[in-house]
């Protein structure tokens, strides 16, 4: 079996690997945030982001993980967090004189690369958009 066969073959596994992989942290990190959330409000207004944005942040993540790895609205979901991603990059790792922030602002935007990847792909057969798709539109 050639290469390009082998990965046909797997595409469907891929797609769901993927959507779960670039979603868990977001979906364990909005989680997280309930735990510590005056702690998460105040480093959010040390960054001059309005702490009272949290719940939104906290949604954002949640849900929007939810809908990437379930695969429902999917790319809508993705662009929310590709753009998510960004902002976080800009509003909170900046300080370039800093070895660890620039790697986390590096780390936002390929992140935010993937969620694109999604975005002009799709999620994939196995996701509620697809199922959703083959309910409206039944093969002949």
């Amino acid at each position: 079996m050639n290469l390009d066969k082998f990965l046909d073959a797997q595409a469907k596994q891929a797609d769901l690997a993927a959507r779960v992989l670039i979603s868990a942290m977001f979906l364990i990190e909005g989680f997280t945030k309930f735990g510590n959330y005056e702690g998460v409000q105040r480093y959010m207004e040390a960054a001059g982001v309005p702490g009272i944005l949290l719940p939104l942040v906290i949604a954002a993540e949640i849900l929007g993980a939810l809908a990437v790895i379930v695969g429902w609205q999917a790319r809508w979901a993705a662009l929310a967090l590709a753009g998510f991603c960004i902002l976080t990059a800009v509003f909170f790792h900046t300080d370039f004189g800093d070895f660890n922030q620039k790697i986390h602002f590096m780390k936002n935007l390929a992140i935010a690369g993937g969620f694109l990847f999604l975005v002009a792909r799709g999620p994939g057969p196995w996701s509620l958009d697809a199922r959703r798709a083959a309910a409206r539109d039944p093969a002949p």
